[in-house]
């Protein structure tokens, strides 16, 4: 198995170990594939880490609909180091330490230039194509020759992979990769969410509906932005301590409400509802209910979970008139290649806690384990390395 970086690679596919799912909900197999050389503004990457994300268990899942397509390679949260280049690439060259990011930024359309939103027109309407600016071409095939499809345009369960330029941050080589990993997606979803979307400010208050990575980063962020108190809502009770070291202050399990809905729970604990409340699980039922936890005249909900099966949300009218607001984001409303940067700044100066998001840590050959910790709730995010 080629795994060096010589030059006698590039402009050659390469073959080495990748986890397949051949079919939804199948454990996935890890096969011999060959991965072909990058074209132009793709950069072919060896993947040094990767974890798992809760949306790459849905779509594992998913036997239904345009974007169930298999086999593939899943994973889109990694870290690698650029082995070779297409043409048209600035800014990135051999040995360079990158990070892939699920959402685009090419930094040229009117969107990627504004302020408002981490939007990018050119590209980010597209969640169906299997590379970035060649439709359903695939860089990917296994020992038959059959094409596998890409996940994301990241793929990081495979030894390496090709990623376009849009989708590539360079970051500095002092950074522990497994916590500059966290960054792809799930973290900087959760802390992005809590600064950029909502700006939570000192002295509010927050509720965060379900608290796996995405709703422990929003602690986090909220933490880091000094709010005042900071209630984490789950039916798992574990998660209260595991919690505290991102910052909350208070816990509510639904279970043990008994006929009190969430929403009246939080709001004789806040005299009157929250300034901000983050729905971190993708149910329509519970978006609902934090919104309505959320002050009258001025609450901000923001739904951060990916709707499972793109349920319609209720919201009374009068809630909406009386002046809360409710608003989607993806990625937290960050900018990948300039913001990212930021948040690692944060951690080198230890302001943001990213060592306790990791829980386990498994060898790649092991990454079934990795899917039932995760879908047992047994853990944040667990790193799965490639040369251990």
């Amino acid at each position: 198995m080629d795994k060096t970086f010589s030059s006698s690679n590039e402009a050659k596919p390469i073959r080495c170990k990748a986890a397949i799912c051949r079919n939804a909900g199948e454990a996935l197999v890890i096969e011999d594939i060959y991965v072909d050389p990058p074209q132009a503004y793709e950069v072919r990457i060896k993947i040094l880490c990767t974890s798992l994300c809760h949306t790459d268990l849905s779509f594992w899942k998913m036997d239904f609909g345009p974007l169930s397509r298999f086999p593939r390679i899943l994973g889109h949260e990694a870290v690698g180091v650029v082995e070779s280049i297409g043409e048209n690439v600035d800014g990135f060259k051999q040995g360079d330490v990158i990070l892939p990011v699920f959402l685009p930024f090419c930094g040229d359309c009117r969107d990627c230039k504004s302020s408002k939103t981490n939007w990018c027109e050119r590209y980010a309407d597209d969640f169906v194509s299997n590379t970035r600016r060649y439709g359903m071409s695939s860089r990917f095939k296994d020992s038959s020759g059959e094409v596998i499809h890409h996940f994301f345009f990241v793929s990081s369960f495979s030894e390496y992979t090709v990623v376009d330029i849009a989708h590539l941050v360079k970051i500095s080589p002092e950074i522990p990769v497994d916590k500059a990993a966290l960054l792809s997606c799930g973290v900087s979803t959760g802390i992005g969410g809590a600064w950029k979307v909502a700006n939570v400010e000192e002295g509010s208050t927050v509720a965060v509906f379900g608290l796996g990575a995405v709703g422990l980063a929003v602690a986090e962020g909220a933490r880091l932005r000094r709010a005042a108190k900071i209630i984490g809502i789950d039916t798992n009770p574990d998660k209260f301590e595991l919690g505290k070291k991102f910052g909350l202050t208070d816990f509510v399990n639904p279970t043990l409400c008994g006929e009190k809905k969430i929403s009246e729970v939080i709001k004789e604990m806040t005299g009157g509802g929250v300034d901000y409340s983050f729905e971190c699980v993708g149910v329509a039922s519970l978006l609902t209910e934090a919104f309505i936890s959320t002050r009258t005249g001025s609450g901000k909900t923001v739904m951060l979970g990916m709707e499972k099966h793109a349920a319609p949300i209720s919201l009374g009218s009068f809630d909406l008139l009386s002046g809360r607001s409710i608003c989607g984001s993806l990625f937290g409303g960050l900018k990948a290649k300039l913001d990212i940067p930021i948040l690692l700044d944060h951690y080198l100066k230890k302001e943001i806690n990213l060592d306790s998001f990791i829980t386990h840590e498994l060898k790649f050959q092991e990454i079934n384990k990795a899917f039932d910790l995760l879908k047992e709730g047994k853990s944040l995010r667990c790193i799965l390395w490639m040369d251990k």
